[in-house]
């Protein structure tokens, strides 16, 4: 029997969810990772990022340092003192380690936000599911992997969930909660509380490929694609048709471009070699080709567009 959809909200506050989980493990030092350490300290939670790379650590700290200056200036302008307070408060809650193990001895929650290989995350949670309490939640922030396809190697497939965040995490309000068959209710509610109380505005979605963003921004962008490839319009009548007929910020080509294409195509490979028979989810040769180039997008200079570095 599938699990219903509709947020069951219970009466405790967000204070009580910080009490719930109140140590949080994030398990890499990338723009993810330091994000979610990031707005996970200036909420209140005692954080330890974790990376294999010491100078990576180092890296992510120096940012998220500058990242905690910017939301000081805009929370409080007017209170400067009150701003460094802030910044400070939220540093000495954020350790760093470069032992996954150790690192987890105390959580209550273990957020994994590195490559996105199974095997590579399989291997992550194998060591983890042996070193943390049993009472520690897992959650993976993968975008493209299936939650439960991920959680199938540990012990705690009913503590195993998705915590998928978006970039960049100290602006983007979005959190989609996602919940397989063996997600208990004790840990769906947890990882909704911990988000509220992260201040972002949860969905929850099953272990559906790509969730629900992802699920229709990448074959809405592929469909876009085809569409140039086959001459239907050029990419600027593209972008300007949706951004002026459909009301979006950004066209699908311009996105794609700022997404990365090695990114996307990444995503709609894997999706494919899952569902073959799912003609959404045909990799797009024009992409192809333009990773062959090494022309990935905003990052590179070059994708569709060009973009001065």
């Amino acid at each position: 029997m599938s699990l219903p959809l509709t947020v069951i909200k219970r009466s405790f506050s967000s204070t009580s969810a910080r009490n719930a989980i109140k140590n949080v493990t994030v398990i890499g030092g990338g723009l993810m990772g330091s994000g979610i350490a990031q707005v996970a300290a200036q909420t209140g939670h005692n954080v330890t990022l974790v990376d294999v790379s010491s100078d990576i650590l180092k890296k992510s700290q120096e940012n998220i340092a500058v990242s905690l200056t910017r939301v000081a200036k805009k929370l409080y302008k007017d209170k400067p003192a009150d701003g460094e307070k802030f910044i400070n408060d939220s540093k000495s809650r954020l350790k760093i380690d470069t032992d996954a193990s150790s690192a987890v001895k105390d959580a209550d929650l273990v957020v994994e936000a590195i490559v996105e290989n199974l095997e590579i995350k399989h291997k992550l949670f194998r060591t983890l599911d042996e070193a943390a309490p049993s009472k520690t939640i897992f959650a993976s922030n993968t975008s493209s992997l299936g939650i439960g396809d991920i959680a199938s190697v540990t012990k705690r497939t009913d503590r195993f969930g998705g915590l998928h965040f978006f970039n960049p995490v100290p602006v983007m309000k979005l959190l989609e909660v996602v919940r397989t068959h063996d997600t208990s209710e004790e840990t769906y509610q947890a990882m909704m509380e911990w988000g509220k109380a992260m201040g972002k505005v949860c969905i929850t979605c099953k272990d559906t490929p790509g969730f629900v963003v992802n699920r229709l921004l990448v074959p809405y962008i592929a469909e876009a694609i085809r569409m140039y490839e086959r001459g239907d319009a050029s990419a600027r009548d593209i972008d300007t048709a949706m951004k002026l007929g459909a009301g979006y910020p950004m066209g699908p080509l311009e996105l794609a471009d700022y997404v990365g294409h090695d990114t996307s195509h990444f995503i709609i490979e894997g999706w494919h070699k899952k569902f073959p028979d799912n003609p959404l989810f045909v990799p797009n040769e024009s992409v192809k080709k333009l990773i062959q180039e090494g022309k990935l997008g905003v990052k590179t200079g070059e994708g569709f567009y060009k973009y001065k570095k």
